[in-house]
């Protein structure tokens, strides 16, 4: 049955979805508050620069079959290449190479059987299926036991604060294994960014009938005798009979006050989900920061970052990723962290 759905945000996950149910012939309206769709994967363009660059920074995996898949459904599979880009450790004030077996060896916290150790059990999770078993455990308790110490403490510990501050020894290891398991060397990217996906998907979603409403934010959402009423910025409402949210837990619950009277133990779900928020500096440099680098792991040894050398996650160097020309020679530097949605960070204008 041919049903009218209302998708709240025009981010990746609002555009897959409308692609996905316009194919069966669904009657879709995407709303999104903000000034273009892509989220976190649209992107801005400096008047010299003659590629968009993303808000955050992206690439894909040779191991993201799905996505790929959909590229190729769209017809920007030749727009897609993968560079294979260097991955760093910053160590004791030097920034040491950490992407291949070689760079293990000189990678001066392991000696020769940290090296196989960190191989072996590398390649274990690579490579296993079991990945149910793993649930049992909290990341920082099986890498410790199996990487053993010092490998733990000079590599995944650090990676692991870094993500999650004060929540990381409670990182289930499945997650840790999903992440290593589609690992590739190689990282995927689009001509002229990621703005070529998200301008395609975008695309065919209206060919197919969907229509979407950028600069336009809904304000609530209530359930009526005919159907599902969506109230937009300006006042005004549209009847839908499903309507699909892809913003945060916490905008849900604003949105759908009438939520924990309709069903409390799901309001309440919602209400206790724990998350963390992404922030980004994002600096154009007139020379390079660093030397062919695009990932720079940083160190971190407490979970209040304040207290460490570096007080953020990562510092990504794009153009050691993506040639500077289609920068206008801007050398593009990422600096990110994952921080408490509470955090004062949120507060700052942009």
């Amino acid at each position: 049955m041919r049903k009218r759905i209302a998708i709240i945000g025009a981010g990746m996950a609002g555009l897959s979805a409308a692609y996905d149910l316009t194919e069966v012939g669904h009657d879709v309206v995407i709303y999104e508050a903000g000034p273009q769709a892509g989220g976190v994967a649209g992107g801005f363009k400096d008047e010299k620069w003659s590629w968009s660059l993303e808000f955050f920074y992206h690439h894909l995996f040779q191991t993201d079959k799905s996505i790929i898949a959909l590229v190729e459904e769209l017809g920007i599979r030749d727009k897609l290449f993968f560079p294979r880009p260097l991955t760093s450790m910053y160590y004791d004030g030097r920034i040491i190479p950490f992407d291949s077996v070689k760079a293990w060896f000189a990678y001066p916290p392991f000696n020769l059987f940290d090296v196989f150790r960190f191989g072996a059990v590398s390649a274990f999770l690579r490579f296993t299926r079991f990945w149910r078993l793993l649930e049992k455990s909290t990341a920082d308790k099986w890498m410790r036991r199996w990487y053993g110490q010092r490998v733990y403490e000079s590599t995944w510990r650090p990676a692991l604060i870094n993500k999650f501050g004060a929540y990381y020894d409670q990182v289930n290891m499945a997650w840790m294994w999903a992440r290593l398991y589609v690992r590739s060397f190689r990282l995927g990217y689009f001509e002229g960014g990621f703005r070529t996906f998200v301008e395609a998907l975008s695309t065919a979603v209206e060919r197919r009938g969907a229509t979407i409403h950028l600069q336009t934010p809904v304000t609530r959402i209530e359930e009526t005798a005919n159907g599902l009423r969506v109230t937009l910025g300006d006042g005004s409402a549209e009847l839908f009979d499903q309507v699909l949210v892809t913003t945060s837990p916490q905008l849900l619950l604003k949105l759908v006050p009438s939520l924990t009277a309709v069903d409390s133990a799901y309001a309440d779900q919602v209400a206790n989900l724990k998350s963390i928020g992404a922030v980004v500096v994002v600096a154009a440099l007139r020379f390079p920061l660093m030397k062919n680098t695009y990932w720079l792991n940083l160190p971190a040894t407490s979970p209040d970052k304040t207290q460490n050398e570096i007080p953020f996650l990562a510092l990504v160097e794009h153009t050691n990723f993506i040639d500077v020309q289609h920068y206008g020679g801007d050398h593009i530097l990422y600096m990110g962290d994952y921080v408490d949605t509470d955090h004062p960070y949120f507060e700052m204008s942009e």
